[in-house]
């Protein structure tokens, strides 16, 4: 008779706002953007292009500025983000409370640990200066699967690359798009919010922070027993 297991066979990590305090990065570097086409970076339209892939972010500043369809270059804009995120992240990637210390704990538990990203992966390698590439079992980029979050593909194929179904794996994401990707994914998802709050739903646990986080902790929120850590 075979028994449940007792943790979570891998753990599946977002990058920008929960690994990695880079939103305010890509702030910058969309408001830039926004003023490039002649309007401003409401609060509205920022908080829309939190967790977006690029093609995402992008689309929706050139509905917000009404450029007509006919004129949105999609390969120009995306390459001067692009350059800009890059040049922006050259300057240093600063690490979000409890981050490193959580990826070094599952290393010291046997525990693998997946990046899985909207960033794409011409950017993502540059990240992986700061975060250490041997601190995960692999890798996913938004621009390497066929849609970004929130469609779950990166957290479907991140799971198999893991070897695992996705129930089996914990999620961890900090931001609405990025939940409902792993949520859909059927991945049980542990939320730390940074720039914006998330709503509760279903295979939702909620955490302030990182600081002090636990392999008990990553253990409950897996379970669901652990629906708000403090």
């Amino acid at each position: 008779m075979s028994t449940a297991p007792l943790a979570p066979a891998a753990v599946l990590w977002d990058m920008d706002g929960t690994l990695l305090d880079s939103e305010p990065i890509w702030d910058i570097a969309v408001e830039q953007f926004t003023l490039r086409h002649r309007i401003l970076l409401t609060p509205a339209l920022r908080e829309s292009t939190l967790g977006n892939s690029l093609p995402d972010a992008i689309t929706k500043v050139h509905d917000a500025a009404e450029v007509p369809t006919r004129d949105r270059d999609m390969a120009g804009d995306s390459r001067w983000v692009i350059d800009h995120v890059a040049e922006l992240f050259a300057q240093g990637l600063p690490w979000r409370p409890g981050a490193a210390d959580a990826l070094d704990m599952l290393l010291d538990v046997g525990v693998p640990s997946v990046l899985v990203t909207n960033t794409i992966r011409e950017l993502t390698d540059v990240a992986l200066d700061t975060l250490g590439r041997h601190r995960f079992a692999a890798t996913i980029c938004a621009d390497e699967v066929v849609a970004g979050k929130p469609q779950p593909y990166v957290y479907l194929r991140a799971a198999e690359l893991a070897g695992r179904r996705p129930g089996e794996c914990l999620a961890v994401e900090d931001s609405p798009t990025g939940t409902i990707a792993a949520t859909s994914a059927g991945c049980p998802t542990l939320v730390v919010p940074s720039a914006v709050p998330v709503p509760k739903g279903s295979l939702r646990s909620f955490r302030a922070t990182l600081a002090g986080l636990t392999f008990g902790d990553l253990v409950g929120a897996w379970t669901g027993e652990h629906q708000h850590i403090h």
